[in-house]
């Protein structure tokens, strides 16, 4: 632990050395880049997502950082519950979440489907809140959550209407949940990086994706993410990333 005065308030701190961290989303494109820039910046981690094989794969490759895997589907309401529970048993602590997972769907609002609706809510914006809420149980004070959102809360995209408006429902909800937690001295941190290739768009669960510029490369964008939460920043906006 480290401490830092901030307007006045000695605010404790977590170092990632040494910190526990949940990463759900960790075998998607950037939460696995994620999981490799916190762990080699000393963290060690439980990791989650739908693949068991990629769990086993990254998990492999990581070796002594990773305490723990975990395989859930978000789409269950008590997904976020269990693995906070199973991360805080792993560790005997729990020091911050990364939340890197989502879907994303193309298309004209007319032709949306309610169960690509229902999905895109589900994943990107209800997983997150019920992950936090589960989190609040066991983070410390200097405890963080750091969930990534994505530039179209700042610029919604006419083809991505539902997937935008997922994306500034999280970065609403984080903002407010920062402001809240700020006694607590537990952190929250809103990432909303820039177009990344991280093979999101050629796995959309609805549409076709739209032709896109050339996006980050997701390790630089990963490193991005792992020196905003060391160096205790509270807001990553797209222009960070530039």
């Amino acid at each position: 632990m480290a401490s830092r005065l901030i307007d006045g308030t000695v605010v404790i701190m977590v170092m990632l050395a040494g910190a526990h961290v949940l990463v759900v989303g960790a075998t998607g494109g950037l939460g696995s880049a994620v999981s490799r820039a916190l762990a080699a910046r000393g963290a060690s981690l439980t990791l989650a997502g739908r693949s068991a094989d990629r769990l086993d794969a990254l998990a492999g490759e990581l070796a002594a950082r990773v305490l723990s895997t975990a395989q859930a589907d978000l789409i269950d309401p008590d997904a976020p519950r269990r693995l906070v529970s199973q991360a805080h048993g792993a560790g005997g602590r729990l020091d911050g979440v990364v939340f890197a997972a989502g879907v994303v769907a193309f298309g004209e609002i007319a032709d949306l489907d309610d169960d690509v609706l229902d999905q895109l809510m589900l994943v990107n914006l209800m997983a997150p809140i019920r992950l936090a809420r589960a989190a609040l149980g066991v983070l410390p004070a200097g405890g963080f959550l750091a969930n990534l959102s994505a530039v179209v809360a700042e610029q919604p995209m006419k083809g991505m209407a539902a997937y935008s408006a997922t994306k500034a429902g999280l970065t609403a909800f984080d903002r407010a949940a920062a402001a809240e937690l700020r006694r607590r001295q537990i952190r929250v941190l809103d990432i909303r990086p820039t177009h990344t290739e991280t093979g999101l768009a050629d796995r959309s669960i609805a549409g076709p994706a739209p032709k896109l510029p050339r996006g980050a490369a997701p390790q630089d964008v990963a490193e991005r993410i792992a020196a905003a939460i060391a160096d205790d920043e509270r807001d990553l906006p797209a222009a960070a990333f530039a």
